[in-house]
């Protein structure tokens, strides 16, 4: 088609500049005959280096993709081609001529410029936004010398057409066919008809197998997972069954070994030649019972004697009786307070009924895996008449965390600073023995007390047995595990001092931290080694025999707090502003044993429950609780408030507690990730008079080693001794 029109412009037209007007078609041509270029090739060739404009973006895109070919086939086969088709089997390039010279895509919208060359009218009019040129020639040219090329425009639509007919379907070729009155008698029709059904029928046969066997997958898989289930509960109903029968054996003995002790004190008090093993075995054993007994009978008495006599058989009935109770140690007033205190702890295992439903079947699970790959007696055993050592753990869970409710305030420790009005604490530390205790904060000073003075004898201001000023704010503290007079300190100016309580002079100072030093640890093993972290990223192990850091770990984040591991001086673990806890061996500092990720923001504290249980403390309002010999989480505590503060973290054996900045106290039972107790400084049961405390947050907590006992302080430096209970 191209060969013609070239042949018809040739031999019909020989004037250098012309218009041609066919079918209200407007074609501009430019150069004498035989002055045509053969190719858009060439003219590009031509092209100097004007920087013509391209849009970033076309319009619209290229006919199916691809660049459409008007010329006849090299390979000969006679059809048109495009670029991404084959013919004769061969793939064929496009056609260069009909790209545009600007965006190299097939022209869209053809104009002619006085020039004789054809752009996109969008490309070619935004060149001439910019310049007054050709793009190909460089001849000058404006708007107002551009003119559509209907004729080709017309030639790409209809190759544009012939294309689509070209890729459509059959089912498309045929409907097209039909419409455009394609003759074809009945019996042709009935055949086709007949074709189309069946093809309809198979089509259709095979979409509903393919969609029952979609169903039935599915279905399969349903099964499966329910019968997984079903093992699981069946599993866990034989776990409880066996638990419900150990519990009642247990109970029954329990029982009969209190009636076997209850029959022979009455055999004692039957006979009369052992009144001194009857006195002797009262006094021993059921001392309470018998001062119990005789408060009711003393009061029964004064109330009876007024307005009238005793009946002397009742009252030897009473006595019998008083005696029958007082042997069989069935106190009425002591049944009634076990009844109301049972009651009550009921009342806190259905508040926790879920996460306590959650942990005994995890340790039941757990028992049962192992016994699989382990000697029943070795791992398992039965430690009480049948019990499993799961249901024994869980047993030790339910009475601990039901044994207490609340945290009551034993003593509130008042220690004002007439030179300092800023007294937030941020360290409270117990020594080696618990007999004292150490404070330091913003005051610029470490205050040391003795536990037993503050808590027995009530003052308006306690005065520390030791006080020791610093040059700048103190930022944690840590006694020396193993000499008792040695407490480390870390401060606001990155120094590390090692100081002593009897003297109350400093005996080590390392300024090697270029900044503020968050955190610092002497280590459970050796007394000589201690470590700490700082907001330069570095944490540096120091030695009390040397003035320089024995090991220095460079790190990427800012460290806020560094723990040894209680049962070695070679394990650090490092929590840091990166979310995450890095846990060292410092053997070996290139790259950390393991990081502990989970944490959504700074971690703020790390303490060790035990060798291998970590708990770590984030502004993220969580706590969480790591298994480090394993690797893995283990639970995560949520219900007080941390978003900014150090709001301080302590752990014994069996609880995790830390503050918030709601000025609240909260425990949590390890085993249970919701709280177990909590107390609000501003509601005091010492002090009715606390000022507003919204604005003020808990800032250091401290256990007492083994025992239910506390060291809590707030941002306003008021500091309490708390205690759980019941």
């Amino acid at each position: 088609m191209e060969i013609l029109l070239l042949l018809i412009l040739q031999t019909e037209f020989r004037s250098p500049h012309f218009f041609f007007l066919a079918n209200s078609e407007l074609i501009f041509f430019a150069k004498k005959r035989g002055t045509y270029p053969n190719s858009f090739d060439e003219e590009m060739a031509e092209t100097s280096s004007t920087g013509a404009l391209v849009p970033s973006v076309k319009s619209e895109p290229k006919w199916g993709g691809e660049a459409v070919n008007l010329s006849v086939s090299q390979a000969g086969c006679g059809e048109d081609t495009t670029t991404g088709g084959e013919v004769c089997g061969a793939r064929v390039e496009p056609d260069k001529d009909l790209l545009c010279p600007i965006c190299m895509q097939v022209i869209k919208d053809a104009f002619l410029t006085a020039c004789g060359h054809t752009f996109c009218y969008m490309c070619i009019v935004t060149h001439l936004n910019n310049k007054s040129d050709c793009p190909c020639c460089g001849q000058y040219l404006t708007t107002n010398q551009l003119y559509p090329n209907f004729l080709l425009n017309k030639l790409l639509k209809k190759q544009s057409a012939r294309q689509i007919a070209k890729n459509a379907s059959p089912t498309e070729h045929l409907r097209l066919a039909l419409q455009q009155g394609f003759e074809v008698s009945v019996k042709e029709l009935d055949t086709l008809i007949s074709l189309l059904q069946e093809k309809k029928r198979k089509m259709e046969q095979e979409e509903a197998e393919t969609n029952m066997q979609i169903l039935l997958d599915f279905l399969h898989c349903l099964k499966k997972q329910k019968i997984d289930e079903l093992k699981e509960v069946q599993s866990d109903l034989q776990y409880i069954k066996e638990d419900m029968n150990s519990v009642e054996r247990h109970r029954i003995e329990l029982y009969r070994a209190k009636e076997r002790y209850s029959m022979k004190l009455r055999m004692l008090a039957d006979d009369p030649m052992a009144p001194k093993v009857r006195s002797s075995s009262l006094d021993k054993h059921n001392t309470g019972f018998v001062a119990g007994t005789r408060a009711v009978q003393g009061s029964t008495c004064s109330g009876s004697f007024q307005g009238k006599k005793v009946d002397p058989k009742a009252q030897g009935n009473s006595q019998g009786y008083q005696r029958k109770d007082a042997f069989s140690g069935s106190d009425p007033r002591n049944a009634i307070s076990q009844s109301g205190l049972m009651v009550a702890r009921k009342r806190r295992v259905h508040a926790q009924f879920t996460d306590f439903q959650e942990y005994y079947l995890q340790k039941r699970r757990q028992g049962a895996s192992q016994s699989k790959n382990q000697d029943e007696k070795a791992v398992n055993g039965l430690s009480r008449e049948g019990y499993h050592a799961s249901l024994e753990d869980f047993q030790s869970v339910l009475t601990t965390f039901t044994r207490y409710s609340r945290l009551r305030v034993i003593a509130e420790l008042r220690h004002g600073d007439l030179f300092h009005s800023a007294n937030i604490v941020s360290s409270i530390e117990f020594d080696r023995d618990d007999e004292l205790f150490a404070i330091a904060g913003v005051s610029r000073r470490i205050k040391v007390f003795e536990f037993s003075t503050v808590v027995n004898e009530p003052a308006d201001v306690h005065l520390p047995v030791v006080e020791m000023p610093t040059r700048s704010k103190l930022s944690c503290l840590s006694w020396n595990k193993s000499i008792r007079n040695h407490i480390a300190s870390s401060d606001y100016e990155g120094i590390v001092t090692v100081w002593d309580v009897t003297t109350r002079q400093s005996v080590m100072e390392y300024d090697e931290h270029e900044k503020r030093a968050w955190s610092v640890d002497f280590s459970p093993t050796d007394p000589s080694l201690l470590v700490s972290g700082s907001d330069d990223c570095k944490v540096k192990i120091w030695c009390t025999k040397q003035e320089a850091s024995v090991l220095n770990i460079d790190m990427k984040a800012n460290i806020c707090c560094v723990k040894y591991n209680p049962g070695s001086s070679i394990y650090v673990a490092v929590g840091s502003a990166d979310h995450h806890i890095h846990y060292y061996d410092l053997r070996n500092t290139s790259a950390p044993v393991h990081v502990f990720s989970g944490h959504r923001k700074t971690v703020s504290y790390v303490k060790f429950l035990s060798n291998n249980e970590l708990a770590s403390a984030s502004t993220d309002s969580t706590l969480r609780l790591w298994d480090v010999r394993e690797h893995c989480p283990v639970r995560t505590y949520r219900g007080h408030t941390n978003e900014k503060n150090f709001v301080g973290l302590t752990v014994n054996n069996e609880y995790i507690a830390c503050g918030s900045e709601t000025n609240d106290v909260f425990v949590y039972h390890k085993a249970i990730p919701k709280p177990a107790a909590w107390h609000k400084f501003g509601c005091s049961d010492m002090d009715d008079t606390d000022d507003d405390a919204g604005s003020y947050f808990i800032s250091a907590v401290c256990w007492k080693r083994d025992s239910p006992t506390m060291l809590t302080a707030n941002s306003q430096g008021t500091i309490k001794v708390l205690v759980l209970a019941a």
